[in-house]
């Protein structure tokens, strides 16, 4: 019997992002492409019958255990079970940057929700498990269900992509943005006209774009730097609300000669898209 997993939690891109309606409920419609990259935090589950309930070997500072996700989403999982299950201790190496656009909250959620499944052996599918990470976060899904995907709704209404899967220079300012703030900006577009086929991210680039780009740019001049910088060899785009911002590369040996280049004071990465999430793809190997 398996007590003990690691499994990885990778980071997601927005390689757009569409405002195309408000809701009644003040939520944006959205119209986005998710694409993986094979880089992201690392998570360790491992069964403790000696004790109950769940514990986070290593809390995040300033994050109380209530308001990680990663808690609330194995809480979430324990409620489904109708027998008493065993504890469970979980250590998190945390390499995503908080705050970036890159998902790693709700990655960690959806690593925490199928990790377990696999542990407690709850054998729960895709389906459910998706939809109790949608209470969670409306980023959850998406890695729940493990492939590239173009998404609408608020994010959560998912078509599966098959976008290039290219290397990426992923940069992260120094600033934390406040996604509320962005959302609720005055200058924000909220009216991009709807894409009616999911794309293939293939052709011209100049058709997609992040609509929250503008606005953060114009506030954060961190990242509005690091755009400019990035643009120089090629099209730039933030990804999400940011603070991260990308620019996609054909080969891995492209991408590092750019980020040895970067300027000093940007923390970041390099990493290849992938389609298939590399949490799917430890899973399957586990089966």
């Amino acid at each position: 019997m398996t007590t003990s997993i690691t499994l990885p939690s990778p980071a997601k891109l927005n390689l757009f992002l569409h405002i195309v309606g408000r809701r009644p409920d003040g939520y944006h419609e959205l119209q986005t492409l998710f694409q993986f990259l094979d880089y992201g935090d690392d998570i360790t589950l491992s069964l403790s019958p000696a004790q109950t309930g769940v514990r986070l070997e290593n809390p995040v500072p300033g994050v109380p255990d209530e308001d990680n996700l990663i808690m609330k989403a194995a809480h979430a999982l324990a409620e489904k079970a109708s027998e008493e299950l065993p504890g469970v201790s979980i250590a998190i190496e945390k390499r995503l940057p908080m705050g970036g656009g890159l998902g790693g909250g709700s990655s960690n959620a959806a690593t925490t929700l199928l990790g377990l499944n696999h542990l407690w052996k709850l054998g729960l599918g895709l389906d459910e498990l998706a939809e109790t990470g949608l209470a969670l976060g409306a980023d959850v899904p998406v890695f729940v269900r493990g492939h590239a995907a173009f998404g609408e709704g608020v994010g959560e209404k998912l078509t599966p992509a098959f976008p290039p899967e290219d290397w990426f220079v992923v940069l992260k300012p120094a600033c934390n943005i406040n996604t509320g703030k962005i959302f609720s900006a005055q200058g924000l577009t909220r009216n991009t006209p709807r894409i009616k086929i999911a794309p293939a991210f293939e052709g011209d680039a100049s058709r997609y774009r992040n609509d929250c780009e503008d606005v953060v740019r114009r506030l954060y001049p961190e990242v509005n730097q690091s755009m400019e910088w990035l643009t120089k060899f090629g099209p730039a785009r933030l990804t999400g609300t940011g603070a991260c911002i990308f620019g996609r590369f054909p080969t891995e040996s492209a991408a590092r000669i750019i980020w040895e280049s970067k300027p000093s004071g940007i923390t970041g990465f390099v990493a290849k898209g992938v389609n298939v999430s590399p949490l799917h793809q430890k899973l399957t190997e586990l089966e």
